[in-house]
């Protein structure tokens, strides 16, 4: 015997009911989905855009269009880069005396007069202001150490001096804080350069030589040197004055905004007088700063500047590069184009015509 179960009328009737209501739920939040979506035509991807079809007269222009534009600026920014002059002198090796070049790290430590004199002729006529860098190779201040061993807080207030935990080791001395504290300001360039001509003296005028923002805004004018290179056995760099704020430290604001490089140029300062074809400027340096220890490079630079800054051709060469190399592809695209052309949308190019037996 097959037992059949059956439901009543009016079971049957609630059962479909209840169908019908949760059909009609499931409609509702399609619809109210639906409603929330279908209206933007972001979500729809309807926002109108430009599809240009790249046919060879387009591609042909386009790298016409960049060879035209390219080509020039980099004639203009060469011609600029040349009409810079520039002068460097490396002085790290020449400036040890003959009698300490095998041990010139003892020699760069010992205190002392380290005086050296050095002679440089002007190519040609230089136009003021003459910038003076000072050039360092081998020197990484990109280091990950190096670059996050300072204070900002400390640098901006005088309130915030005890806040040197990012400093380390040039945080504290006898339990008490080091302003500015960090391995950038301990390390600060301390080589220093005097000019003359003629025996005329060259003034280097060292105002406004940093970021007019780093002055105002990153170097407190309230924030003044305190037991800074006062550790007589590890001195980095330079002193500071103690009764210059740091704001008005300029020397300290230009080697504190680290290179990302490790060959760099930072402003000394400025000549503010023209030096003719052929002048003989003699300087006299002090030749202070251990580089002997890494390997380093110490180099000084005199040099004018363009509508484009200093003397650089890379940015010229790059542009004729890049426009150089559209020229060629538009002459190539449109040999090809004149030797085999093709119509464009021809079906007979579809691989099911071109070998309609094949797969």
């Amino acid at each position: 015997m097959t037992a059949r179960c059956s439901l009543s009328s009016n079971a049957r009737s609630n059962l479909f009911a209840n169908s019908m209501k949760l059909h009609g739920i499931l409609n509702g939040l399609k619809r109210i989905a639906f409603t929330k979506f279908s209206d933007s035509r972001f979500t729809q991807q309807e926002l109108p855009a430009c599809k240009p079809i790249l046919t060879p007269r387009w591609v042909i222009s386009a790298f016409l269009l960049v060879s035209v534009v390219f080509i020039p600026i980099g004639v203009a920014s060469l011609f600029a880069s040349r009409d810079v002059v520039e002068i460097v002198d490396r002085y790290e090796t020449e400036c040890i005396p003959l009698d300490n070049r095998t041990d010139k790290v003892n020699y760069i430590q010992t205190p002392g007069d380290k005086s050296c004199n050095r002679t440089i002729t002007v190519p040609k006529r230089m136009k003021q202001p003459i910038y003076v860098y000072y050039q360092l190779d081998n020197f990484y201040q990109n280091h990950r150490r190096y670059v996050k061993s300072r204070s900002d807080a400390q640098l901006r207030d005088n309130s915030s001096a005890s806040e040197t935990s990012a400093c380390k080791p040039e945080d504290m001395i006898n339990g008490k804080p080091i302003v500015p504290c960090g391995l950038i300001a301990w390390s600060l360039f301390n080589d220093t350069y005097s000019f003359s001509r003629n025996n005329s003296t060259l003034v280097v005028n060292k105002k406004d030589i940093s970021w007019k923002s780093d002055r105002e805004h990153k170097f407190g004018s309230n924030v003044y040197p305190t037991n800074f290179q006062s550790n007589e056995t590890l001195i980095g760099g330079a002193s500071l004055d103690p009764t210059k704020p740091l704001s008005e430290q300029e020397d300290l604001i230009v080697w504190m905004r680290t290179a990302a490089l490790p060959t760099f140029r930072k402003l000394y300062g400025k000549i503010e007088v023209d030096l003719e074809a052929d002048d003989v400027i003699s300087v006299t340096l002090q030749n202070r700063y251990n580089t002997y220890s890494f390997n380093g490079k110490k180099k000084l630079a005199l040099s004018t500047t363009s509508w484009l800054g200093g003397k650089n051709d890379f940015l010229g060469i790059a542009y004729l590069t890049v426009g150089g190399l559209c020229f060629f592809l538009a002459l190539i695209f449109t040999l090809v184009y004149l030797v085999k052309p093709r119509r464009l949308g021809d079906p007979s190019y579809l691989s099911w015509n071109r070998n309609p037996g094949g797969h």
